[in-house]
């Protein structure tokens, strides 16, 4: 079994136990979306375009009181080692659902009845937290095309590694660590919109781990805002 974090509480990319591998975002990067962004994290690669609200297809979808919020989570065939079949996997498919639900609460779906609202997310290239990362570039992106929002929804990771608790699983920690715990909140809020577990936490555990996720969802948060400030004073100077 690989060894994880060394005598000195580091992990094998060289992190402390709390520390977040490099963020960067950049909004209004697809001419032919409404908004877009693109987000590194640590070796992730993600793009989020959206679309809408637009007249919904096909009609008979139309809801009559809201939005119909449609996400479709996409990996490159080329963003993983072994090249990966361009068609839907199951777990695209699971993971379209579940950013789809963490970043509805945060929509004023119902400002827009009888349309849709179309979030295309593609993975460039995957190492761990590729969930919590979209997440956090869909919501940018969403904002980026000015669509109503309560707030923007960020995410992170948290897990257990040797024992330990540690944020933000890099791939090998995520394969072969304990727990993952991804999370997403509207932090203005003080709401959660996702909270997932994928192994065994003891209370105390728990708590310590969430909190964590909470704190560096805080500091995603702060890079999001700047990056769409960014987004809006580059078009204001088009302008």
């Amino acid at each position: 079994m690989t060894e994880l974090i060394d005598k000195n509480n580091l992990r094998v990319d060289g992190r402390k136990l709390d520390e977040l591998r490099p963020i960067k975002m950049q909004v209004g990067i697809l001419k032919n979306a409404d908004g877009s962004a693109y987000i590194e994290w640590g070796k992730n690669k993600i793009i989020a375009g959206v679309y809408g609200p637009k007249e919904c297809h096909p009609k008979h979808m139309a809801l009559p009181d809201r939005a119909l919020l449609k996400c479709r989570y996409h990996m490159a065939p080329f963003s993983v080692d072994e090249r990966k079949s361009p068609q839907p996997s199951r777990r695209e498919i699971e993971l379209s659902k579940i950013i789809r639900e963490a970043l509805s609460p945060a929509i004023l779906l119902e400002e827009f009845p009888r349309t849709a609202i179309e979030i295309y997310i593609e993975v460039l290239q995957s190492d761990g937290g590729s969930r919590v990362a979209s997440i956090t570039a869909a919501s940018a992106a969403l904002a980026d095309a000015g669509i109503p929002m309560k707030d923007l929804v960020v995410g992170c990771a948290v897990g257990k590694i040797d024992g330990k608790i540690v944020a933000d699983l890099s791939d090998i920690e995520d394969k072969e660590g304990e727990v993952d715990l991804p999370v997403a909140c509207m932090p203005n809020l003080n709401s959660v919109t996702l909270l997932q577990s994928d192994g065994p936490l003891s209370k105390e555990e728990f708590k310590k781990a969430f909190k964590l996720a909470l704190d560096k969802c805080r500091y995603v948060y702060d890079i999001q805002r700047k990056a769409l400030l960014e987004g809006y004073l580059a078009k204001t100077k088009e302008a």
